[in-house]
């Protein structure tokens, strides 16, 4: 069986567990090592337990309790080339772990495979990654201005999706944040807006995902309940009804099964 848990998606920390029968892969660490092991042990793991950790990029939220966790587990860290130098010169001694991942190529692992894509950030070398077991597919698509054309053509066929529902622009537009920091999160290189997002929801579903998960909400210029309907409505128009679900920002979400099923129509 195939299982995917947040253990955090937002702007203040994201973590996630992705499982395939004893294969434990997690995706960032940019909440204490003290959450991330408490978070674990409810899953009944402990982080010795972990194969690998892939880092999506070098923006605190993501690799806050790297330092510290490296030091429970001796796994190997794998992320872009810009991101394995980008760790290196902030956390010394991990070189001899560092496994450089190129966009389009699977690293292998017991039972699954990962690839990695080129996100649109303002971090070098930022990505997102695909997941392949023998249950079914995950993507996980964050921390992009726009959805990268290899996004595009390497995430439609997965089974369950972790996407980006940033912010709803509006919100944003007249809320309390500088005008500096509004130009970034809605620029090329900051983050999927709710209508963006719902746009390339449709994409997936349509291309068989039964399950869609909305992650790395702004606590200040979005909400659940307005990220949820952006999506929604747009599958509905489309005739399309996904499991679809939003991540909570500081604390481990559900139990998410990878499956394989057929495309949910209305």
């Amino acid at each position: 069986m195939t299982t995917v848990h947040t253990l955090a998606s937002g702007s203040s920390g994201n973590a996630l567990v992705c499982s395939c029968g004893g294969t434990h892969l997690l995706v960032d660490a940019g909440i204490s090592c003290r959450r991330i092991t408490a978070s674990l042990r409810e899953l009944g793991l402990a982080p010795a337990d972990l194969d690998a950790i892939f880092i999506t990029h070098t923006h605190t939220d993501h690799i806050s309790g790297l330092q510290t966790l490296v030091k429970h587990c001796a796994v190997p860290l794998y992320g872009s080339g810009p991101t394995l130098r980008g760790l290196c010169y902030r956390l010394a001694g991990i070189e001899d772990r560092c496994r450089e991942v190129r966009s389009g190529e699977a690293v292998d692992f017991d039972g699954c495979a990962v690839t990695a894509f080129p996100t649109s950030h303002d971090a070098p070398g930022a990505c997102g990654y695909r997941v392949d077991t023998g249950d079914g597919s995950v993507g996980i698509l964050t921390d992009t201005g726009y959805v990268t054309d290899e996004a595009t053509e390497i995430l439609p066929g997965v089974d369950l999706a972790v996407l980006e529902a940033n912010h709803d622009v509006e919100t944003l537009r007249s809320g309390p944040y500088p005008y500096y920091l509004k130009e970034r999160i809605l620029g090329d290189q900051g983050h999927l807006s709710n209508e963006v997002s719902a746009r390339f929801a449709v994409t997936l579903a349509e291309a068989g995902a039964s399950s869609i998960v909305l992650a790395h909400l702004s606590r200040e210029n979005n909400t659940p309940a307005m990220a949820r309907n952006a999506v929604e409505t747009a599958l509905s128009a489309a005739g399309l009804a996904p499991e679809l679900s939003v991540a909570p920002r500081d604390s481990l979400g559900p139990t998410h099964i990878v499956s394989r099923r057929a495309v949910c129509r209305k």
